[in-house]
């Protein structure tokens, strides 16, 4: 497992995707799957950087590991961030026109829809997340 923390600042997603991404190509992770990881990686932190400390300072941790049987990346965000769960809301309407849909909710639904597993939990006063993404042979 690899672990990396950061300000939980949008000018720190460069360092989290070199951080994903250096990982995953020593795992021989499949382009395909990268990019899709990387997709859900910065939607997730993007939303914690603007939304988890209400305009204040804080930091996310995101902890890498990798699975057998099947081979899959885990990554799991942690911040100490307002309670919230994202998995609670109800996915959006895509069947309407950009016009008519509400507005938020479409990126977590991508992730949704992008990964293999997703979970999240309030444990000792943090947020947790947890995303797995099989890794699917290009």
């Amino acid at each position: 497992m690899w672990e990396i923390e950061v300000q939980a600042k949008t000018d720190q997603l460069e360092t989290v995707l070199d951080f994903l991404r250096g990982h995953l190509e020593e795992e021989e992770c499949p382009m395909k799957t990268m990019i899709q990881l990387e997709v859900s990686v910065e939607e997730i932190f993007v939303n914690i950087a603007h939304y988890a400390y209400e305009g204040g300072e804080g930091t996310a941790v995101i902890e890498l590991s990798i699975l057998d049987e099947p081979k899959a990346a885990q990554i799991t965000f942690r911040d100490r961030g307002v309670q919230f769960d994202p998995l609670a809301k109800p996915d959006p309407d895509i069947t309407e026109s950009a016009e008519e849909r509400r507005i938020g909710g479409l990126g977590i639904f991508m992730v949704k829809k992008s990964s293999d597993g997703l979970t999240y939990e309030y444990k000792n006063g943090e947020n947790v997340l947890v995303m797995t993404k099989n890794f699917y042979k290009s």
